[in-house]
């Protein structure tokens, strides 16, 4: 299927519309579908919806459609993060034929006689284009999952252990309870846990970080790092909390780790590139696993900062794991840590290096900690939306090109400023 220039001229000339409306037209749009078809709601976020999170991002990624709609190529980094999402969701492609039906009734309905046929007739088409790009890319990933890995769907897991990693984090090992050996992943990549919500009487999903280092051969375990929530029902912290309040011996469903923010150990072409990794909070998660992935014996030596900032020692993870890496291998690894709130024990030097402060990356040394000099050096970043953007336009400000620093969002479609 394609588009006639006709057809992309009108969905263009509809970005202002959709600019002005478009939350209006994805809210309408969620509330129709869910209603109508309840059992989505085991698919959907009900906290992102509860919150209008996904509204919101549905309406950007829309409204970036009709920007690019004669670009495609411009959406590729979103659409990759889209696809890899859902397919750790399970997204079937019979859906998107829901999906569109339930997205053209809120575009009449919000629009009304604005919506003229030639509007609707453009956007149909232009829906039918995006679902059949999405369709094909996500059959590839499930294909490959399935032929190269033998997963497909969601598969039981039992947590066998649960270790406290800070004050709010625990780390959760989780073995297949059919006991065949699990692939190996990228560092960086996620896994989507499933757990039935009692009081909603739906299941519910969320992405979390893998935090070890893959292992050549397969694993017998997948470890995730979840931090617990201030949340009630429909508020942020729904799932974290029901995995904090399982004990060891529980059950979950998982899903095939994904993602397109990943470091490859493996790419000999990386030799000697530094990687710099930048984190806040539970955003370490990612890190750890890109951390000890570049520390083992097969992989090309790679010079890495670790630079993370944390409330108070008590809330930072990893942080004894971090400081016996760096003990360990002082030639290769620096860490560079910022507290916000200090304790009578933290010890400066030890525990931290900058005190009473929120991450200010000019309070290093350039060329040390950030390897500015080295035009190859690679950054990833993982925290809040607002965290990475501010740190990639400090980055980008001291003259790191855009294309070498990488975000890690777990929130649908795209990053401000993207």
């Amino acid at each position: 299927m394609t588009l006639t220039d006709a057809q992309i001229s009108i969905v263009k000339s509809t970005a202002p519309v959709l600019k002005q409306h478009g939350e209006a037209i994805t809210t309408v749009f969620y509330g129709d579908l869910i209603t109508e078809n309840p059992s989505l709601k085991n698919i959907f976020s009900l906290t992102s919806q509860a919150t209008g999170a996904q509204p919101r991002a549905l309406a950007h990624a829309v409204l970036a459609y009709a920007t690019y709609i004669d670009n495609l190529s411009a959406l590729s980094e979103a659409v990759a993060r889209i696809a890899h999402k859902h397919v750790s969701l399970q997204v079937e492609p019979a859906q998107y034929a829901i999906v569109g039906q339930y997205l053209i009734q809120a575009i009449g309905k919000v629009l009304g006689d604005a919506a003229t046929p030639e509007i609707v007739d453009a956007w149909t088409a232009a829906y039918g284009v995006l679902a059949n790009v999405f369709i094909g890319v996500e059959g590839g990933m499930y294909e490959e999952n399935e032929k190269k890995d033998h997963w497909k769907g969601w598969r039981k897991f039992r947590i066998a252990r649960k270790v406290e990693e800070s004050s709010s984090i625990s780390s959760f090992y989780l073995r297949p309870v059919d006991g065949a050996t699990l692939p190996k992943y990228l560092p960086g990549q996620y896994v989507s846990v499933q757990v039935l919500v009692s009081q909603l009487g739906y299941l519910q999903s969320r992405q979390y970080s893998l935090s070890e280092a893959p292992k050549e051969g397969g694993m017998e375990e997948y470890r995730i790092s979840v931090k617990r929530e201030e949340g009630e029902t429909g508020a942020p912290g729904l799932v974290s909390n029901l995995l904090h309040g399982m004990q060891e011996g529980a059950e979950v469903e998982v899903s095939h780790p994904q993602g397109e923010f990943f470091l490859d150990p493996a790419d000999a072409s990386k030799e000697g590139v530094p990687a710099v990794l930048i984190s806040v909070g539970v955003g370490a998660t990612p890190m750890m696993a890109i951390l000890k992935s570049l520390l083992q014996e097969n992989v090309k030596r790679r010079p890495v900062s670790w630079i993370h900032a944390s409330k108070s020692s008590s809330t930072q993870p990893f942080g004894e794991e971090v400081r016996r890496i760096v003990k360990e291998n002082p030639e290769q690894v620096s860490a560079h840590v910022f507290l916000k709130t200090m304790t009578g024990t933290d010890q400066a030097g030890v525990h931290y290096d900058f005190a009473d402060t929120r991450m200010d990356l000019t309070k290093l040394d350039g060329e040390r900690d950030l390897h500015l000099a080295d035009k190859r050096t690679e950054y990833y970043i993982c925290g809040p939306e607002p965290f990475m953007v501010e740190i990639r336009k400090v980055l980008v400000g001291l003259g790191v090109d855009k294309s070498k620093v990488h975000l890690e969002l777990f929130a649908t479609g795209f990053v401000a400023d993207e």
